[in-house]
């Protein structure tokens, strides 16, 4: 819980620092890499997540499932190492405890950059380049195979404070991200078992929005 919460929140800092998506023209190679990602409305899978905390020896893990919905938001669900889940939305960021209370970590009216966090997290992990290189100096690097690698560095000062790098890796989905920041910790997210599949929430999933 706390290796989700604590890339959330230098995410959300980034974010917040970074200003509001707006329209970019991708370079050729970037476009490629456009071209091969799913871009989807909802997309449900896997994540490891490995958090190395600078000055600590051993890296904090997780693992779990996620959600996401375009214009809805995120849904982490940590399975391990305890159970907890946190939902993006446009308006906040909540977490729920393993016994059923659920607490608002931020609300848009005291962090008014957490609109932009539901589509800059859903531009991260569908690897779209328009909303991207916005926000970022997008590089595109060879990669094995059919496969994609970018690196993300931030434009601002601002940003530059949070975060020194972001690593993307994938082919149809974004399959790798690579965190790195300035304070010297280093996230790595993994994620697989992805679905498209059924292309509309549940009852149970839309529930986890409200």
């Amino acid at each position: 819980m706390k290796t989700i919460r604590g890339f959330l929140s230098a995410f959300l800092l980034a974010v917040a620092a970074g200003g509001s998506i707006l329209p970019a023209t991708a370079a050729d190679p970037l476009a490629q890499v456009q071209g091969q990602v799913a871009q989807v409305p909802l997309l449900r899978g896997e994540f490891a997540q490995e958090k190395q905390v600078a000055g600590f020896r051993n890296p904090l893990r997780s693992s779990g499932r996620f959600l996401l919905a375009r214009g809805k938001g995120v849904v982490w669900t940590t399975v391990a190492p305890f159970p907890s889940e946190i939902v993006i939305t446009q308006d906040r960021i909540l977490s729920r405890q393993r016994d059923g209370g659920r607490r608002v970590e931020v609300d848009a009216r005291q962090q008014p950059g957490l609109r932009s966090v539901n589509a800059m997290m859903f531009a991260l992990m569908s690897g779209d380049m328009k909303a991207l290189t916005s926000t970022f100096d997008v590089k595109a690097e060879p990669a094995a195979g059919k496969g994609w690698r970018m690196t993300l560095a931030p434009r601002s000062r601002q940003l530059a404070q949070a975060f020194t790098s972001v690593r993307l890796s994938g082919d149809r989905y974004v399959r790798e991200v690579e965190l790195r920041e300035a304070n010297g910790d280093v996230t790595h997210l993994r994620f697989s078992a992805m679905s498209e599949t059924p292309a509309t929430l549940s009852r149970d999933e839309a529930a986890r929005f409200e």
